[in-house]
């Protein structure tokens, strides 16, 4: 993890040159951003040190070998160089054979930086350079979430503010995974807020903006939020995604809770081999559970099969069975054991509208979202241990939530 670390720590300051400038500099890696820095970087560290510095910029498959020996070659003038190579992996074979001689016998007055992915025609270049000693950059693209949620953190750092895992998970929710459309939008929220940034502030600028997909809808229904949950939607069916993927999604979101509750409180990475899932899905599950009784994830599980037959079936209105499902899981959520009622005017049908008996019959009052058994963010109802939650997932296992059947068979 150690060159994952420092490509989000690079991506943040730039890509640090360390003990002063070095004689060769490989930024390693295929994520432009990150590149782009750790070449900033270099001529920042370059001028400051002597700030009649002479940059220079090539890129290598227009080079020849011929001009490399004239760029490189001592200046009658003197003072200090920077030649920077862009797209080493693209470099003819003599040009790799002068840089990796030149690397040698290094110019004491000049620093040369090549940017590679890795890859490509003169892959050996980069390990010429990494064995001759070069300073090496990483800026591979951030594949792993964790790491993309820490790029983000690092980037409000960057402005002297503290931003929480939430408003990063949210931030990535809404923008996306792109780095440069995550570090405007880091600039955006530093040039716009003061103080802390959290969830809710990400949701004012972003929400609904760029990326909607099933997940962002399943994630607002599952910790309870009908407005953010229905908005996505909305907006994900107003851009054109398909409503297949979000009842998916949805199914999905309801499975995985069950499936990490079932399993026990744990460590993330040592749960991670066993249910075969990536620790941050289980760590965001594992917050999402908070909320649910193994009752209600049943219930849950039912409402999601029920959506899954419409929107698969070919129902009249694909978007309103998808609604109905939204209804219905946070109203699961938000009751007991037994229960069905949901003060916020949700029946267990998903329907909106119908308040549930006061009686009790259907749920009464322990339905209230804002009672003490049936908080929206809080743990209601009993606690989910894992036999509890393990009944769930069996309760699940007649039929696919997924593909549409009905827990327990049939359509």
């Amino acid at each position: 993890m150690g060159e994952d670390v420092r490509s989000v720590r690079g991506a943040c300051e730039y890509g640090p040159v360390t003990g002063g400038l070095p004689s060769t500099q490989l930024v390693l890696g295929d994520e432009e951003l990150l590149v782009t820095r750790a070449v900033e970087k270099a001529i920042e560290a370059a001028r400051a040190a002597d700030a009649s510095t002479d940059v220079r910029q090539y890129e290598a498959n227009a080079l020849a070998a011929g001009e490399l020996d004239e760029m490189i070659s001592p200046s009658l003038f003197g003072g200090r160089r920077l030649l920077i190579v862009r797209g080493g992996q693209d470099a003819r074979k003599d040009v790799v054979a002068a840089l990796l001689d030149y690397v040698k016998h290094p110019d004491p007055e000049v620093t040369l930086v090549v940017t590679h992915t890795g890859g490509g025609r003169a892959k050996a270049l980069a390990e010429g350079l990494r064995s001759a000693g070069a300073d090496v950059v990483t800026a591979a693209k951030l594949k792993s979430h964790r790491d993309r949620v820490a790029f983000v953190r690092e980037e409000l750092r960057r402005g002297s503010t503290r931003g929480s895992e939430e408003a990063a998970e949210a931030l990535l929710a809404s923008v996306g995974n792109d780095l440069r459309d995550l570090s405007a939008a880091c600039s955006q929220l530093l040039a716009d807020v003061e103080g802390r940034i959290d969830a809710a502030t990400v949701a004012r600028y972003y929400r609904g903006r760029a990326e909607v997909s099933g997940f962002t809808v399943a994630d607002a229904a599952m910790v309870g939020d009908v407005p953010g949950a229905l908005e996505a939607l909305r907006w994900a069916l107003h851009v054109g995604v398909d409503p297949v993927p979000i009842a998916d999604a949805i199914a999905d979101g309801i499975r995985t809770v069950a499936r990490v509750a079932s399993a026990g409180r744990g460590n993330s990475y040592q749960m991670a081999s066993t249910l075969g899932m990536p620790a941050w899905k289980i760590e965001r599950a594992q917050r999402q559970g908070r909320g649910w009784t193994p009752e209600g994830l049943v219930v849950a599980m039912r409402a999601a099969a029920d959506c899954n037959a419409a929107v698969k079936g070919g129902a009249d209105d694909r978007g309103y069975a998808l609604e109905r499902a939204v209804f219905a899981v946070v109203a699961a959520r938000s009751a007991e054991s037994g229960g069905s009622g949901s003060g916020s005017g949700f029946d267990a049908e998903g329907g909106p509208g119908r308040r549930p008996d006061p009686s009790g019959r259907s749920g009464g009052d322990s339905g209230r979202s804002g009672g003490d058994s049936g908080r929206s963010g809080g743990d209601s109802g009993r606690p989910m241990d894992g036999r509890a939650a393990a009944r769930a997932v069996a309760a699940g296992r007649g039929g696919s939530v997924a593909d549409g059947r009905r827990p327990g068979g049939g359509r």
